[in-house]
């Protein structure tokens, strides 16, 4: 028996022998008095409260212990020993209010209830106003998809460098994380970098789409960022002299199929290009990009939309490999035939994705 519990002729007996109905009945009456002057009520009386109701509420029914879980999550002097042994309830419905929006909850609870509570507790936990990072690194490591998702659209939660790591990782399997965190105000420009590089590339253009302007001009610097970092080591290739030699051959009616099969059969690469750039309507950094690569399938696929012959696609892939190594016929009879059965219907969708792609 407490000293709270010996000022009030027979509530030790309602404590210890009382039926859950009863004990909820008498818990809700004192917590009424409490809510009655709660705002003017000293220290000594917020103890006395709280040494009564402990000894009541955890005896109460469930729907008591929620309505009381409820009521002194939104007050600031609420009594704290009360709210904590709310908080620890196994009960989600009664430990959800308190862990959402209760000041009276210190950092060390949460830490102590993040670390030992399930999903439900972890995620009533994200709701809260603000989050410091000691609680976030705790919610990162434990918490299931949902939970994350939900701190990381939390524009009071605080994440440590430790912690954007985490997230970061794992939104890479995550779309829906990845525009969260995307449109956080305090993700830094190394993290932003970290986390499109990781970002398929239709997250990374809905991530655009819903971000503010000064988001818009970041992401657009880290993929710049990004793209040069992915080029290969060596001399860049400048394409300035080709474009200007295929836009002579277009303003003289000239640029088509026969001159970039006497492009490719010359292994002039940059004229080749550009040549198919302007064909293709895919712009020339992207084109130059796919075709560069370690496979020449874009070839094919160019190929097929723009209904080239398999002499010039032929060049273009001897073009690819270079003068110096040249293919086994049976991998140039390989890729005739891969060319024959490619559907222009699905070379059509290809270069169309090409086409609206700012960046690769």
């Amino acid at each position: 028996m407490t000293v709270a519990t010996s000022l009030i002729p027979g509530l030790d007996d309602i404590v210890k022998r009382g039926d859950p109905r009863r004990r909820g009945e008498v818990a809700s009456a004192i917590a009424a008095l409490f809510f009655q002057d709660a705002s003017r009520l000293r220290p000594e009386l917020i103890d006395l409260f709280d040494n009564l109701l402990i000894d009541l509420v955890p005896h109460a029914e469930l729907a008591s212990r929620v309505d009381l879980a409820e009521r002194f999550s939104r007050l600031d002097n609420a009594p704290p020993h009360l709210v904590g042994q709310l908080a620890r309830e196994n009960e989600i419905q009664v430990a959800g209010p308190v862990l959402r929006r209760s000041p009276v909850l210190d950092e060390a609870a949460l830490v102590e209830i993040a670390r030992l509570k399930g999903q439900g507790h972890l995620l009533a936990m994200t709701e809260r106003p603000t989050l410091s990072t000691v609680i976030t690194d705790v919610l990162v490591e434990r918490g299931d998809r949902d939970v994350v998702r939900r701190a990381a659209g939390n524009a009071g939660a605080h994440f440590s460098a430790g912690g954007y790591s985490e997230l970061i990782k794992r939104a890479s399997q995550d779309g829906v994380l990845t525009l969260k965190l995307g449109q956080r105000e305090d993700l830094s420009g190394d993290h932003l970098k970290e986390l499109l590089n990781g970002t398929l590339d239709v997250i990374r253009r809905r991530l655009s789409t819903v971000v503010n302007p000064a988001r818009q001009v970041e992401i657009k610097r880290a993929m710049a960022a990004i793209e040069e970092a992915a080029r290969p080591a060596g001399p860049r290739r400048d394409f300035a002299d080709a474009q200007r030699t295929v836009l002579g051959l277009h303003r003289g009616g000239h640029l088509g199929e026969s001159a970039l099969l006497g492009f490719a059969k010359a292994h002039k690469y940059e004229e080749s290009v550009a040549t198919l750039s302007a064909m293709a309507g895919v712009r020339l950094p992207i084109l130059d990009r796919l075709i560069s690569g370690d496979r020449y399938d874009p070839i094919l696929i160019l190929g097929r939309v723009l209904n080239l012959g398999w002499p010039t696609v032929r060049a273009l892939i001897l073009m690819w490999y270079g003068p110096h190594r040249t293919p086994a016929d049976a991998d140039l009879e390989q890729a005739r035939t891969n060319f024959t059965r490619l559907m222009p219907s699905t070379a059509e969708r290809v270069v169309n994705f090409w086409r609206n792609r700012r960046t690769i």
